[in-house]
């Protein structure tokens, strides 16, 4: 199977598609039970699909992020480095932030297990990058 239409990869795109329409009820179901997702708007770390969707519930309250993967980098480990570009607004549409930024997902049982933020590449070498 081609790496590009690897099923950790299809499931990362449908991941960001479903954050950036704002939608929980799609993306929740594409992490395990106990996740460990960063809150990185807010420092620390939410376990479990529930907390993650309150945590995004209460970012897009406060800020508007869109985040877009632009390469990813499958690792010998088993995990992927996405190179993302990330887009944060207010809530009157101004442009806060605009950065690219690493995300590195592990996975388990075909779901994302844990996602780290930060900055890009530094999160490690982009050797077997795929667009």
């Amino acid at each position: 199977m081609p790496e590009q239409h690897r099923p950790e990869i299809e499931l990362l795109r449908a991941a960001y598609a479903s954050f950036n329409a704002r939608d929980i009820d799609a993306a929740l179901p594409l992490m395990t039970a106990d996740v460990a997702w960063p809150r990185a708007f807010k420092g620390g770390f939410v376990r479990g699909p529930e907390a993650v969707g309150a945590y995004w519930a209460e970012q897009w309250g406060e800020i508007d992020p869109h985040v877009e993967p632009m390469s990813f980098h499958p690792k010998d480990d088993g995990s992927i480095l996405v190179e993302v570009h990330q887009v944060v607004r207010d809530l009157a549409g101004r442009v806060l932030a605009e950065e690219r930024v690493g995300h590195r997902f592990t996975f388990r049982l075909g779901l994302i297990q844990a996602m780290e933020v930060g900055p890009y590449p530094s999160l490690d070498d982009t050797a077997g990058s795929i667009s």
